[in-house]
């Protein structure tokens, strides 16, 4: 399976996943239509599957203009999103298996950001397609859930393989981990990885795929059971200390 990342609007990712043996693609949260046009005519490939995370319009804006051209494409969400996805034709849960160039992927029920949240996990290729749940370096913000519920949801995702690449759906890296520091500056690993972070984006280099394991070491909300976190919330209680990290990262 290929991948190419798209970057749309002011800093989101749609990704376009490729199987070349079938000359098929599937897409994750098209935010806009035409640049997935594009690169589908000149790779000449057909779409079959649109791939969502969730129902913001920054995930799902391009669903119709894309079935107009693919009316073929099945589109997947989550079970909870049906009648909010456009063009939704499968409701998904925890656990279920989609397929696509050969493989499977694993349904995690991911709610925090939003109610329905899901994300996409291929094993064999280790791929997670997260949307907004995880970002390299920070977590969506919760406008439909609690923090019980993303705790529980990204506690999910830490627990994957260390080398499972990370493709979240926004560019967001270098400000999270400007935010991570204040919080956790005295994490060699990322002071490491912002001095990295600066010197890709000097360069117009997409931050994006991380990896799970550099999110365990670098990523404040993943570490809700580091000491100097937990020192910094006043408290050893997972959810007081996300809570108290989420909310300065919603005031910085």
């Amino acid at each position: 399976m290929q991948i190419y990342p798209l970057p749309v609007l002011r800093d989101n990712y749609i990704f376009l996943l490729v199987d070349p043996s079938s000359s098929t693609a599937a897409v994750v949260d098209p935010a806009e239509a035409a640049p997935v046009l594009s690169k589908l005519q000149e790779l000449q490939l057909d779409l079959v599957t649109i791939f969502n995370t969730h129902h913001h319009q920054d995930h799902v804006g391009g669903n119709r203009d894309l079935l107009k051209v693919y009316p073929h494409a099945q589109v997947y969400g989550s079970v909870q999103d049906l009648g909010r996805i456009p063009g939704q034709t499968v409701g998904l849960e925890a656990g279920e298996q989609v397929q696509f160039a050969g493989q499977g992927a694993e349904v995690y029920f991911v709610p925090g950001h939003t109610r329905g949240h899901i994300a996409y996990y291929f094993r064999t290729s280790g791929d997670l397609f997260c949307g907004d749940t995880l970002f390299a370096g920070g977590c969506g913000r919760l406008f439909e859930g609690t923090p019980a519920q993303m705790l529980d949801s990204l506690d999910q995702l830490r627990h994957l393989p260390g080398n499972t690449r990370v493709w979240c759906a926004h560019e967001y890296t270098l400000n999270n981990l400007r935010f991570a520091l204040s919080v956790d500056g005295q994490n060699l690993e990322l002071r490491k990885r912002m001095e990295r972070t600066q010197q890709m984006r000097q360069r117009q280099e997409p931050t994006v795929p991380s990896t799970i394991a550099v999110e365990r070491a670098t990523n404040p909300f993943l570490r809700w059971d580091d000491t100097s976190l937990q020192a910094h919330a006043g408290s050893q209680n997972p959810i007081a200390v996300f809570t108290y990290i989420r909310a300065a990262k919603d005031h910085f």
